[in-house]
């Protein structure tokens, strides 16, 4: 699923083709896509078509187009969600779940070959320091916004007893974190997914939110991670953070910091990667 930066490097790459430009034409090829919307398709479509948008903007794994009426555009991408930049009048893929014609000469097409993505359009809300759309109101804000304290966080974080990595997927605790970058910022920190985060210093744990705020950056800059086609920018190219992974799918490879064979472990019904002597 995509994560963090994933979600950030598709809403930049989509802002310079929709920011100024008008709805024109809304289609919604699959009723899915559009799920959350109390009306269907109908009311999608109706409060969309015609509006321009003003801006964009992301918390976590949600992004969102902001329109001239003070709604919102709310996106998810779930485990396969594309933003694509086409032609206009470009046909629909096999994978198209909704079509946005722009007044500019550009159509945006949003793909998703899982079906667990869906596009709906909202209400803002105040929510931690800012206007989000609704649905973005109910996780926290995420390592990248502005204003966020590492301590304040860190504090938070201890008041739990459950396993740290736990605690970094908790979108209630701290948004836009998977499992590719919880094991790669635990990794960077030298800390153990599995210790209970009230066992960890404070200090400890702010280390490990800067460390996270270093990874994501780094993931920013490389255009995010792609393990396979399904995950692309709005120009179809993939990302390459990859390459740069130094926990993440790397069992049996030696540890990058002090040559220890990296392990797998079952964790929460996924895989986590560690340092067996870096993170004790």
């Amino acid at each position: 699923m995509p994560e963090l930066p994933e979600v950030e490097s598709v809403r930049r790459g989509l802002e310079p083709y929709v920011l100024g430009a008008r709805l024109d034409d809304v289609t919604v090829l699959r009723d899915r896509a559009v799920r959350r919307q109390a009306g269907g398709a109908t009311e999608f479509c109706g409060r969309t078509r015609g509006r321009r948008v003003v801006g964009t903007d992301r918390r976590g794994k949600f992004m969102w187009l902001v329109l001239d009426d003070g709604s919102a555009i709310t996106i998810h991408l779930g485990m396969s969600g594309q933003m694509r930049i086409e032609h206009p009048g470009a046909a629909p893929g096999r994978h198209t779940r909704a079509v946005f014609e722009l007044s500019n000469g550009h159509a945006v097409h949003f793909n998703d070959q899982r079906t667990f993505g869906w596009v709906w359009a909202t209400e803002m809300a105040e929510a931690f320091g800012r206007e989000v759309p609704v649905p973005a109101s109910e996780i926290a804000p995420d390592l990248m916004e502005q204003g966020l304290d590492p301590v304040k966080l860190a504090h938070r974080m201890r008041r739990s007893h459950s396993a740290i990595k736990r605690v970094l997927l908790n979108q209630n605790v701290v948004s836009g974190i998977g499992n590719i970058y919880a094991d790669e910022m635990l990794w960077a920190a030298r800390v153990n997914g599995e210790t209970p985060a009230s066992d960890i210093s404070v200090r400890k744990l702010a280390q490990l939110v800067r460390e996270g705020q270093k990874v994501l950056i780094a993931a920013l800059d490389a255009g995010g991670t792609s393990f396979d086609s399904l995950y692309v920018h709005v120009n179809g190219e993939s990302g390459y953070f990859d390459r740069s992974l130094h926990a993440y799918g790397r069992a049996g490879q030696p540890c990058d910091r002090c040559g220890t064979t990296m392990v797998r472990k079952v964790f929460m019904n996924r895989s986590s990667y560690l340092c067996p002597r870096c993170q004790r």
